[in-house]
């Protein structure tokens, strides 16, 4: 459910901890443990936080687009689920959107792609959905991105095998469908005339 900064103070009260204090107090717990498990932790904690629109303007002046965009190219697979899941819970705010563009979001999520978590993928499909401008559209429907997605819609999971189909019929033209297709062909001969 999504708050308003009004009910937010009416619920808080005038002793408690405010919003801003508490993720600024996450944001810090993550910085300063040692802990994985507490990285993790505080890490799920403030991408739950990321999908309502009242906490944006906290999470730019804490910087947590960019701790989320750090954690895309840990090796820990907890930390780059929740890394995801937060920027794709964030993505479709404009302010947000156009942040993780400039700061080298496509490259890092479409890293994501490759990764072992399935929620991790489909959080990144998700993602890339939600940062498609006409600006960012030709990076993320390129040939590798348009095959990858080729591959995931032949998948037995239903969820990948769905949304990499909705992705490829509402984001890639006939043309670049095609286009995988054929390099899929390609590399496909190439490896059996090798054999």
């Amino acid at each position: 459910m999504f708050s308003s900064k009004e009910y937010l103070k009416q619920k808080t009260g005038p002793y408690g901890i405010g919003r801003f204090s508490y993720l600024q107090s996450l944001v810090t717990e993550y910085q300063d443990t040692s802990s994985a498990d507490a990285k993790e932790q505080v890490l799920a904690n403030l991408a739950n936080f990321a999908y309502d629109p009242v906490n944006y303007e906290y999470m730019d002046k804490l910087n947590v687009i960019d701790l989320f965009l750090d954690c895309l190219t840990e090796p820990c697979e907890k930390l780059v689920e929740f890394g995801i899941g937060g920027l794709c819970n964030l993505a479709l705010d404009k302010s947000n959107k156009e942040y993780i563009l400039r700061n080298d979001g496509v490259k890092l999520v479409t890293g994501c792609l490759s990764r072992s978590s399935e929620e991790t993928v489909l959080s990144a499909i998700t993602c890339l959905m939600f940062l498609v401008t006409p600006a960012s559209k030709a990076e993320i429907t390129c040939l590798p991105v348009v095959d990858c997605m080729m591959r995931f819609s032949q998948s037995a999971n239903r969820r990948l095998s769905n949304l990499a189909t909705v992705f490829l019929e509402d984001y890639c033209t006939a043309e670049q469908r095609e286009a995988a297709i054929m390099s899929h062909q390609s590399q496909q001969a190439t490896t059996h005339s090798s054999l």
